[in-house]
């Protein structure tokens, strides 16, 4: 299971409205990134016949299967702070994580 919280749902849907974006939310891992691997994060129109597809409100997010056992506990949240605003990945599989946040390893 993927959680996203309604801050990201919030923050993902004012982003499919100002790119005009028709479908879902893409979360991944893809090797590579300091860490070992990298989220992947896109819009993508239509999920592919193997992904698992979620649904917070009105937003969709797309998880291929080999990207699901890294991810299955995650939960996705948008963070603000007079430093920092951004797409926080809180995840339990991640042993190690860069500081940037956007890479891991498990």
């Amino acid at each position: 299971m993927i959680t996203v919280t309604p801050k990201a749902v919030a923050k993902i849907r004012e982003q499919f409205v100002k790119h005009g974006v028709q479908g879902g939310l893409r979360l991944g891992v893809l090797g590579g990134g300091c860490s070992g691997l990298s989220y992947l994060f896109k819009f993508d129109v239509k999920p592919r016949p193997t992904d698992e597809v979620y649904e917070f409100e009105d937003v969709k997010v797309f998880v291929d299967p080999k990207s699901k056992i890294y991810l299955d506990g995650m939960t996705l949240d948008w963070k603000d702070s007079l430093i920092h605003s951004g797409f926080e990945f809180e995840n339990p599989n991640a042993t190690k994580s860069c500081g940037c946040g956007t890479s891991f390893s498990a």
